[in-house]
């Protein structure tokens, strides 16, 4: 992925690591258009950032997907990078007597359906395009999951296997299928004590070192992993699947 001269769509650009994304991208003299549930926090976010554009979609809807992509290739023709971040978390108790599956729906059709189809969508504009870029927001709980969590770990490990077969079919066309897996950020993903939790990478610090990732194109297997997420990335050939994962039991408040 060329680090300027884009035109980038970024989903979940009002927050978090899509919004620093989104405000450093931008610096490097790329397009940006962000999207995001809540016009109010768009609106936010493109006047601190003049030039950015900001659109408005809900992607637990699958018909407001639809719209949605049909707006942006109409808008913006030269779309040349789509970056699926938008995401969101939750936990699910399989011990209760009544188990509320509400949440876990809704974790699926956000992270996984509406990630299919937003990109189905817009794949033909990218292919178009000299150089594109398809990426991902997984996570490092793709390698290993949360289990206070389960269904947002098995989301991210469904994407983690889309992403390396679409980029078999990808290999002979323009699109560079990119995953992007986070440690432990600090954001509100995870809800507010989560932004400011010292086991979390600080936001900023996560920022930085993706940037520099692509600005050097230093990465494997289209994985652009930071250096605190690699130990789960090898834990299961490190032989320390089980210790992360006993350890991630314990962590939940």
């Amino acid at each position: 992925m060329k680090i300027s001269g884009n035109t980038i769509l970024i989903t979940g650009g009002t927050s978090g690591i899509g919004r620093a994304l989104a405000e450093a991208l931008h610096g490097k003299g790329n397009t940006v258009i962000v999207a995001g549930r809540r016009q109010a926090l768009l609106d936010e976010v493109t006047a601190r950032n003049p030039g950015m554009a900001g659109i408005a979609v809900d992607l637990s809807d699958s018909a407001a997907i639809a719209t949605f992509a049909e707006s942006v290739k109409a808008q913006f023709p030269a779309l040349n990078v789509l970056i699926n971040n938008a995401g969101i978390a939750g936990l699910e108790d399989y011990t209760a007597d009544t188990i509320d599956l509400s949440r876990a729906f809704s974790t699926i059709q956000t992270n996984i359906t509406g990630v299919v189809q937003l990109s189905a969508a817009l794949l033909p504009t990218l292919r178009a395009q000299p150089h594109a870029t398809l990426m991902v927001t997984t996570s490092g709980l793709a390698f290993v999951p949360y289990p206070p969590g389960p269904v947002y770990s098995a989301t991210k490990a469904f994407m983690h296997n889309w992403l390396d077969a679409l980029r078999v079919q990808l290999r002979n066309t323009s699109v560079e299928v990119l995953e992007l897996a986070p440690p432990y950020v600090q954001t509100e993903l995870g809800g507010p004590k989560q932004a400011s939790d010292p086991r979390a990478m600080p936001l900023d610090q996560y920022t930085a070192e993706v940037v520099a990732l692509l600005e050097r194109n230093s990465f494997d297997k289209g994985e652009i992993l930071v250096d605190h997420v690699k130990p789960l990335r090898t834990a299961e050939r490190d032989g320390k699947y089980q210790q992360f994962l006993d350890m991630f039991a314990t962590m939940h408040d």
